[in-house]
């Protein structure tokens, strides 16, 4: 087996990937790069179709970099993509799951060969970092490898249960719903497409997969993956366009029996409100959060510096999981802003297709203008003690740089301290005591992740016990608040950050896209 081939990226990888591991990446780049600029169809019931209203794609690397023409659909289109995926439905959940885990794993598999063309494009898409991009990669095919997995385990959701009687048999059964919407957000354009996808089908169900704006070409990419592994017409279908443009019919159309979606609170939560007019149907929301680390007296403040970098700036904050809020304890106050300053000063900025890029530019205009507004309300009422500004010279003049921001000073309840903001902007806290940072982290509406830096196991222990987060770290040098892979870390929301109980990446999930039935049998 090659080097490229054993080495994999994941979200807390810190070791240098071999030399081919670069040169296998550069190589699909220059191949992605070639062929940018077409056009590209909407996928219904198999079928490519053409509309009359397209948007262009645009990297935000270069905003002269056109990735190409999407179309942009309406109402009608929606429909017609629903009716698709009804139509489909009848084969694929009599297909038996054996079946359809062997489909699914040939698209895991064909996602893992073509990796760094993926990678590639993202990079050029969202403007992921080469390490960012391979893992959002090998997530998506980890994703769909560990939800097979699941019904494996479960003998396909089949199990018999108790008698009142000696001539009863009963046996309960979950079974899928029927057409699902996936609705996916630019961020992890391919692992959180495929994993939500991969719910959906791996339990019979069919789909119609909405990717974000920014990024149809990740999600163009994926369906014909899934397409191609073997999946019947119209068990997928692939939309592009505006929410304005495609959102009502999505959430509002009868014959849709459930929807996942991952992004902003405020769009879930409209969704989750419009969704449950028409029927009762399961909505499953992941929206975010406002993820704090404290860094105690008893921390490491060389691991505690690098995690809490890594996690906050990691993608430039464009992360559900990022670190937005950090509360120090004041004895150490001091120190571990110096350390910390010194990590943020070592990030390189830049174009992300470089190899040494740590931090890329942000996904679009409407971004930079949030971060010109926070930074502006930084300096009103706070104090940045580091970046702040934007980069705009040279080879980062037609992007969305920015450096990345610490701030410090703000009242307790102010706004950046408690909204959610997607930018590289890390508010710093200080407080008087362990109990008083656990206090203060709680202080939130959302409840997505959460990590503490200690060397005391009681604190680490208590912190477990206390914090009110769904994904919880101690002493992670890779990732104060970040960094969860299928199978390993549960991703699940608490609070205002989800609305299931029950997250990707954990042992749960599929289950979620079928509904139970119990069958008994009078002999």
């Amino acid at each position: 087996m090659s080097v490229t081939s054993e080495f994999r990226f994941t979200y807390t990888t810190l070791t240098s990937p071999a030399e081919e591991v670069h040169l296998a990446f550069e190589s699909a780049l220059a191949e992605v790069s070639s062929t940018l600029g077409a056009s590209y169809p909407l996928w219904i019931h198999g079928k490519a179709s053409t509309m009359r209203q397209t948007f262009e794609n645009r990297s935000p690397i270069d905003r002269r970099v056109l990735l190409g023409t999407f179309q942009m659909a309406n109402r009608a289109d929606v429909a017609h993509a629903i009716d698709g995926a009804a139509e489909a439905f009848p084969d694929w959940s009599a297909t038996p799951w054996p079946e359809r885990v062997q489909i699914m794993l040939r698209a895991a598999d064909a996602i893992t060969a073509r990796r760094n063309e993926l990678a590639a494009l993202m990079s050029i898409e969202v403007g992921k970092t080469r390490a960012e991009a391979l893992a959002d990669a090998e997530e998506a095919a980890d994703l769909i490898r560990y939800y097979c997995q699941q019904i494996r385990d479960a003998d396909g959701f089949s199990r018999p249960m108790g008698r009142l009687a000696p001539n009863e048999n009963t046996r309960d059964v979950l079974r899928p719903y029927g057409v699902w919407v996936v609705i996916s957000p630019f961020n992890f354009p391919v692992a959180l497409a495929a994993g939500m996808s991969a719910g959906a089908l791996i339990a019979g169900n069919t789909v119609v997969l909405k990717p974000a704006s920014d990024a149809p070409a990740s999600g163009l990419m994926l369906y014909e993956i899934l397409a191609a592994a073997g999946l019947p017409r119209g068990a997928v279908n692939f939309l592009t366009g505006a929410g304005s443009s495609v959102g009502e019919e999505l959430v509002s159309n009868p014959t849709v029996s459930g929807l996942v979606f991952t992004g902003s609170r405020d769009v879930g939560r409209a969704i989750y409100r419009r969704f449950n007019d028409v029927a009762l149907r399961p909505c499953y929301l992941e929206l975010g959060g406002k993820n704090p680390a404290i860094v105690t007296a008893n921390a490491d403040l060389e691991k505690a510096a690098e995690g809490v970098a890594r996690s906050a700036f990691g993608f430039g904050g464009q992360k559900c999981s990022a670190c937005s809020r950090v509360y120090v304890d004041r004895s150490v106050a001091a120190a571990f802003k110096d350390a910390l300053i010194e990590q943020m000063r070592s990030l390189k900025i830049g174009d992300p297709r470089q190899r040494e890029t740590f931090l890329g530019p942000l996904i679009n205009e409407a971004a930079f203008r949030n971060f010109e507004r926070a930074t502006a309300e930084a300096h009103r009422d706070g104090t940045i003690l580091y970046g702040g500004t934007r980069l705009d010279e040279g080879d980062l003049a037609h992007g969305y740089y920015v450096t990345p921001t610490l701030v410090s000073d703000l009242p307790a309840g102010h706004r950046l301290f408690t909204e959610e903001l997607f930018l590289p902007v890390l508010c710093l806290g200080e407080v008087a005591s362990f109990d008083e940072a656990i206090t203060a982290a709680n202080r939130t509406e959302y409840g997505l992740t959460a990590g503490i830096f200690s060397e005391d196991a009681g604190e680490v222990e208590t912190f477990f016990d206390r914090i009110e987060a769904g994904v919880t770290y101690a002493n992670r040098r890779s990732g104060a608040t970040t960094g969860a892979w299928p199978g390993v870390n549960p991703f699940c929301g608490w609070k205002a950050s989800g609305s299931t109980g029950k997250g990707g990446c954990g042992p749960y999930y599929v289950q979620q896209f079928l509904r139970e039935q119990s069958r008994t049998i009078m002999e």
